[in-house]
């Protein structure tokens, strides 16, 4: 498969786009053995993680990793051959799964809902430290952390190797923003975008979040709006309200020719400051060639600094990333100025600072208040409230 004609913007991260969907020959091998072969259930977030090397956005990974691959980037953030890589990609079930199968066979990978949906090749079989890659990638023991809580009830035996997705479906709530990393990287070029940042968020865009992206788009060509719309926390606001607020948001307060809205259908592990990295590197494979972090990006509880997730970037080469990351202070909305800014832009004391966040949004909401237009823009506030109260 020739990725070369749709590259313009920046090479994937390691160089090739991972294109692991079945042919339609290949899939109706697959579905011939499919009552033969040894079956493993996978949970959402292993069903967005194989979706997700299937189509690229995990480039170069092409399955699910192997010990050596596993231990270099939970002590390293690298993968055996020294590609940065900062979270572990794994497909982990119990002993009991694991004991019948056999290396060098086929495994067939059932949705949570019990569908036949891809097939592994099975190189490997091993066992792992769950405390050792909870302290390494998340920084905490703690099972309260939702990503430490993932690793704990987890299996005990990771498997590992290639892996094929029989088909690439529309998504069920949002078909026509699936636009995957080789679509993308055409778009940014036809629309003869030579750079372009990328936007993470799991949370409706406040006034803060407005204001960077913003003045990223006063640097670049155009603006990757990607929504996580993967498995996310149970407080989280769901991804069909997220979409409708990005919409509104499209719609009205962004420059349309300018912006592109997409889902990103991996799921959410809140590792902070390795989760950017991550999230750097998903992006770099749609074809972004900058990358928004700002405060406590990935971030939950009080288990990262401020800051970290921007840090981390200086951990490596410019190159050996690939993709530029814009860092930015915290915003808020300063009382003196009447308008966004940060500590480098804003004359303001403390006391003349309104700052902004999903958690303050979300609790607001819950109390059945309105977030005041200094947070949210009044009709993504409106629709926020409408849908929380449980009209929407």
């Amino acid at each position: 498969m020739n990725m070369s004609v749709i590259t313009d913007t920046i090479a994937p991260h390691g160089g090739t786009l991972i294109n692991r969907i079945v042919t339609e020959e290949q899939k109706a091998e697959f579905l011939a053995q499919a009552d033969s072969l040894p079956k493993v259930q996978l949970d959402k977030r292993a069903t967005s993680d194989l979706v997700m090397i299937a189509i690229g956005g995990f480039s170069p990974i092409s399955g699910f990793m192997g010990e050596a691959d596993y231990q270099g980037v939970v002590d390293d953030m690298r993968m055996a051959d020294g590609t940065v890589w900062s979270v572990p990609v794994t497909l982990s079930v119990s002993e009991e799964v694991a004991a019948p199968l056999k290396e060098g066979s086929l495994i067939r990978l059932d949705n949570p809902e019990g569908k036949f949906i891809g097939v592994l090749e099975l190189t490997e079989k091993y066992t792992y430290n769950k405390t050792h890659e909870a302290v390494n990638v998340y920084r905490t023991d703690e099972d309260k952390h939702p990503g430490v809580k993932v690793v704990y009830e987890q299996g005990a035996v990771n498997l590992a190797g290639p892996v094929w997705l029989l088909e690439r479906e529309a998504h069920l709530l949002f078909p026509t923003y699936q636009i995957d990393p080789a679509a993308s990287r055409a778009i940014f070029r036809d629309k003869g975008w030579r750079t372009v940042v990328g936007f993470q968020t799991r949370n409706p865009i406040h006034r803060a979040h407005e204001y960077i992206i913003k003045c990223a788009l006063e640097i670049v060509d155009g603006l990757f709006l990607h929504p996580l719309v993967g498995a996310t926390k149970s407080d989280d606001i769901p991804a069909d309200v997220r979409m409708r607020c990005y919409e509104i948001m499209m719609e009205n307060y962004f420059p349309q020719d300018r912006v592109i809205l997409a889902i990103n259908p991996s799921a959410m592990r809140y590792a902070g400051p390795r989760e950017a990295i991550f999230h750097a590197l998903i992006r770099k494979n749609y074809g972004c060639t900058h990358f928004i972090v700002g405060r406590d990006h990935a971030g939950v509880g009080d288990y990262y600094g401020t800051y970290d997730a921007q840090e981390i970037f200086s951990q490596f080469k410019p190159e050996e990333l690939g993709i530029t990351p814009l860092k930015f202070e915290h915003a808020f909305y300063c009382t003196r100025t009447e308008q966004m800014a940060t500590a480098k832009t804003s004359p303001a004391t403390k006391e003349e600072r309104i700052h902004l966040s999903g958690t303050k949004v979300r609790a607001m909401l819950r109390e059945g208040k309105t977030p005041p237009p200094q947070f949210s823009r009044p009709k993504v506030a409106e629709e926020l409230a409408k849908a929380m109260s449980g009209q929407g």
